[in-house]
């Protein structure tokens, strides 16, 4: 008897002890991330052939307390290395483990290569070379709560890597998993059709295919590690081969169950056929080229399981969350009678699925911790015919309030747009609690940016409600899934994980009363617009004629254009960012100004307002609710220190002039007393610059005009 652990995925480890029960192992111990157990030779080489779930197998050789280097180097030498393995192999170390003196894995290693080589010299043998890539006898060693656990690598390459894929690495699935997805359902205890609707290189139907044909899934395998292993019987392992051949053969031609893949992508339909003929089960599978929601039903009944797209193997999130919906769609009302075993790494993506799962598991895709749900589709349910509903009724029926919000404000909000010789504006601020999103119209574009929720509503329900919104959008304003830009301020798992935008810029040109203006929809939180200031820019513009005007934490120097174009004798654009200020003279070129009456002054504004010399006509000055940025040496707080900030400038402004001052500060309270005091007049210009769309929220909206004093 040898003693073992067989290694793998998190997740798996329940699995794997039941299949190593059924082998015939025995002291079969579950631990993280694999098994102990303990076989015979002519068993363990039956598990290394015949294991679907296992990663490696490893022959222990040796356990026991390690505190120190010196505990590790005589552990790893008190094993008699060339009764394992000849000197005229090569050999290598993986270390796995962390903790105690044992401060990199790499440490590690060459202490236990060091105990390996003077080992053979002692024993006056000369000493094996090391290689890293290509080892004949690879030696695995495992540190963990101060005991080393020293083995070799009986296996060999990971058992995963069957030898039936034509490319590597053109699957996310690894064969194991797909396995594990097979096993965990019950499909194996009671086979039946098969159908994988998003079959991608045809894993998961392979793995199963194997399975029924009595096919043990290593039978490709070209290496073994204990091929290298002084103790190792090629004729009983010989044996072992041929009886596993003799039934592959026998089970290939006896198998009767059918097996169905088909996915929207025609090349990787064609991989999946080369992999299948590979594994030498192409004859039992069928593959298509079809749409997941247009599949042709392939039986009567049997198991979908599958490995839906999701995160960047589709990309945006709301053509997602539609497919995932339509999908479920089609479960309920074509699929009765069927089971369903989807895998998934975002929960809320499984919950637009809108179905209740029997059983809800977790594994590991690599190191994605994955969902594995289990559905029942009960035919009493699901072949009922789809309600009948108004044009104006959202099909999906989810999150109708929201949608019926939309749906009206599109309506009164279209035509005062076109009308007002604007493209781009807010669709929707929050108007129903429940669903607290801002949404954005850029021409043909959508960008939703989400609100921190109350601290007393639990985060699955923002989440749900969050999906719901991504659900019920495209439908409510007739706007294709993919061009809506998802936005968030925290990253979070769910739904929040898509936070990361498309990796290709986009980029549009914004018109507003005539002016022009680049907008960035993907890289950056802002667009490069902030659209409640329209109003604001446009009193800028009509306000500028002969005058000298300034703009303060001019952003992208959008009120600068408005100036310019609205005759401006000169216009000062400063800001602290670079990027902004180039962005600002783009705008300027995209509306044919040049000149050298227009200045851009990179600089910390409130240190600029106290250094220059300069008087002004007009200044318009937006600074930021808060910032402690790095280049500024104090913080800044525009309810406290607006009065300073404001009383440095005013002197910079002629005696004829005007100051427009905004922010978005909720609750912001004017120290109009505090100014009257320094000299100023004030007074309120809100409902002058509050746009139409955001009415709802006038809250987040301060403008001021202010004058010297009489």
């Amino acid at each position: 008897m040898f003693n073992f652990f067989a290694a793998a995925p998190k997740g798996f480890e329940y699995s794997l002890a039941t299949e190593l029960k059924a082998f015939g192992a025995e002291e079969v111990k579950e631990s993280v991330a694999g098994v102990y157990f303990s076989a015979p030779l002519e068993l363990a080489y039956r598990i290394t052939l015949w294991s679907r779930l296992a990663s490696r197998i490893i022959l222990i050789i040796y356990k026991g307390p390690c505190e120190s280097p010196e505990q590790l180097y005589n552990a790893a030498y008190c094993i008699d290395w060339p009764a394992h393995f000849s000197n005229n192999k090569r050999f290598s170390i993986d270390f796995h483990g962390l903790g105690g003196f044992v401060k990199n894995t790499q440490f590690g290693a060459l202490k236990i290569k060091d105990a390996v080589v003077d080992r053979f010299r002692d024993d006056g043998i000369e000493r094996p070379n090391v290689s890293r890539t290509d080892a004949d006898f690879r030696i695995d060693a495992h540190y963990r709560n101060r005991v080393i656990t020293i083995g070799m690598n009986f296996s060999g390459p990971a058992l995963h890597q069957r030898g039936y894929r034509s490319t590597t690495g053109e699957a996310p699935l690894k064969e194991n998993l797909a396995a594990n997805m097979l096993f965990r359902s019950g499909w194996q205890d009671d086979m039946q059709a098969l159908f994988d609707p998003f079959c991608g290189s045809g894993t998961v139907l392979i793995e199963a295919a194997l399975m029924a044909s009595d096919m043990a899934p290593g039978l490709q395998r070209t290496q073994f590690g204990f091929e290298h292993w002084q103790r190792h019987k090629p004729a009983l392992w010989q044996e072992i081969l041929e009886e596993a051949r003799a039934r592959a053969s026998i089970g290939a031609k006896r198998c009767d169950i059918k097996f169905y893949g088909s996915d929207i992508d025609s090349r990787v339909v064609a991989l999946a056929k080369r992999n299948a003929q590979n594994a030498g089960v192409d004859h039992l599978i069928e593959f298509k080229v079809a749409n997941a929601l247009t599949a042709e039903l392939p039986s009567e009944s049997g198991m979908l399981m599958s490995n839906p797209p999701y995160g960047e193997r589709l990309g945006n999130v709301t053509s997602l969350l539609q497919l995932y919906n339509q999908f479920g769609e089609r479960l309920k009302r074509e699929f009765g009678g069927w089971k369903a075993a989807l895998l998934c790494s975002d929960i809320e993506l499984m919950s637009s699925l809108k179905l209740k799962a029997d059983k809800q598991m977790r594994m590991f895709n690599g190191q994605l911790e994955c969902a594995f749900n289990l559905y029942t589709l009960h035919a009493k349910s699901t072949r009922r015919e789809m309600p009948q509903v108004d044009a104006d009724t959202d099909v999906s029926q989810i999150a109708v309030p929201f949608a019926n919000r939309v749906k009206k404000n599109v309506k009164q909000l279209e035509k005062w747009a076109k009308k007002e010789g604007i493209d781009c504006y807010r669709l929707y601020d929050a108007d129903i609690p429940e669903y607290n999103v801002a949404i954005d119209k850029y021409q043909d574009w959508i960008v939703i940016q989400e609100y921190s929720a109350p601290a007393n509503i639990p985060e699955s329900v923002t989440k749900r409600r969050m999906s719901d919104v991504l659900l019920a959008l495209p439908n409510a304003i007739g706007i294709d899934p993919d061009n809506i830009i998802l936005k968030t301020r925290e990253r979070q798992k769910g739904v929040k994980q898509y936070q990361k935008l498309d990796s290709e810029k986009l980029e549009l040109t914004a018109v507003e009363y005539g002016a022009k203006f680049k907008l960035n929809l993907t890289d950056y939180l802002d667009t490069g617009l902030f659209l409640d200031h329209r109003l604001t820019r446009k009193l800028v513009g009509e306000k500028a004629k002969g005058r000298r005007v300034l703009n303060l934490f001019a952003y992208t120097g959008s009120a600068s254009v408005h100036a310019a174009i609205g005759g401006a004798k000169s216009v000062t654009t400063v800001d602290m960012s670079n990027t902004y200020l180039n962005w600002a003279k783009d705008n300027f070129m995209l509306n044919g100004l040049m000149g050298k009456q227009y200045d851009f002054i990179q600089a910390n504004c409130l240190q600029w307002i106290e250094e220059c010399e300069d008087k002004f006509d007009l200044i318009f000055i937006d600074p930021p609710t808060f910032s402690n940025s790095k280049r500024m040496e104090d913080s800044w707080d525009v309810q406290r220190d607006h009065l300073k900030m404001l009383s440095n400038l005013i002197k910079l402004l002629a005696p004829e002039g005007e100051i427009i001052f905004s922010n978005n500060k909720r609750k912001f309270k004017m120290d109009i007393d505090g100014l009257n005091d320094a000299g100023m007049k004030v007074s309120n210009i809100d409902k002058q610059t509050l746009p139409l769309d955001y009415k709802r929220n006038p809250h987040i909206h301060n403008t001021w005009l202010i004058t010297h004093g009489e």
